[in-house]
């Protein structure tokens, strides 16, 4: 069953069979850097079920030189929003789950690098939960104002 995903212009749109072969939240630094994020929630699916619909020819790529493993990061050049890529091998896609359009089937699995994970992120579900803007709903202090 395939799943849509796009950019935030949505000039870049692909689609990807389900189920993923893993979807994972990623906490290390190179995934925290590339998503600006406490972590990257990625899904890996096989080369062979990923389509790219529109502006595969809007995609910039990024390769980390020197990477053991390698590292590649890739975005819409419109809007800069995380768009998937090729892994190094070019057997599987690695899709930011953010750029999907519907809810996947499949949830996050595991968190992986979690020794490597942001200092300052903590999984509390005591944080209150809210559903709009979270800016406007931070009573305001001094040391956040």
């Amino acid at each position: 069953m395939p799943i849509s995903g796009s950019c935030l212009c949505g000039a870049v749109r692909y689609e990807a069979d389900e189920p993923f072969q893993h979807f994972v939240y990623c906490h290390c630094s190179r995934c925290r850097k590339a998503t600006g994020a406490a972590h990257a929630a990625n899904a890996l699916v096989p080369r062979t079920a990923f389509r790219w619909l529109a502006g595969e020819d809007k995609v910039g790529n990024y390769v980390l030189p020197g990477a053991a493993r390698g590292f590649a990061t890739a975005w819409c050049t419109g809007c800069g929003a995380p768009v998937p890529h090729v892994t190094r091998s070019g057997l599987r896609v690695i899709v930011p789950a953010g750029s999907l359009d519907a809810t996947p089937a499949m949830k996050p699995e595991i968190h992986a690098h979690w020794a490597s994970r942001a200092g300052w992120y903590e999984d509390d579900p005591a944080l209150p939960k809210v559903d709009e803007d979270a800016i406007g709903s931070i009573p305001s202090t001094p040391a956040s104002a």
